[in-house]
């Protein structure tokens, strides 16, 4: 039985490796922060269902280099599934449970007036 010894990355490799990491952790969270840019781009376009699926397609537009990388490396389409499915659950949580809880969907429907009791007394 012979083993393959793997050559460790030389110092430009791991740089490079890190510069990729911090890259995809800046595009990962591109999305969630672009929403946040306010009336000019538009708040139709980056609130509610429309904003959602604009921004699972730029993450998954972002996320092709990243998946035909594992797909190569790996040499099947299994980790590339399994990658992609993390992606949707991780993005699903954000949208749908963590960013509602953080925003507060649930407040009253008009932002800005304090009920403060006066409709109880009438």
């Amino acid at each position: 039985m012979t083993t393959v010894a793997l050559e460790r990355p030389s110092l430009a490799g791991r740089v490079w490796g890190g510069v990729l990491a911090v890259w995809g952790g800046f595009i990962g969270l591109l999305p969630h922060v672009l929403h946040h840019v306010g009336p000019l781009a538009g708040a139709a376009l980056l609130a509610g269902a429309t904003g959602r699926l604009l921004f699972a397609a730029i993450g998954f537009v972002a996320a092709i280099p990243f998946l035909r990388r594992l797909h190569r490396r790996f040499r099947t389409w299994k980790a590339p599934a399994i990658a992609l499915a993390v992606f949707a659950a991780a993005f699903s949580l954000s949208s749908f449970v963590i960013g509602p809880a953080i925003s507060g969907e649930n407040a009253p429907a008009q932002p800005g007036i304090e009920d403060d009791g006066h409709a109880e007394h009438h």
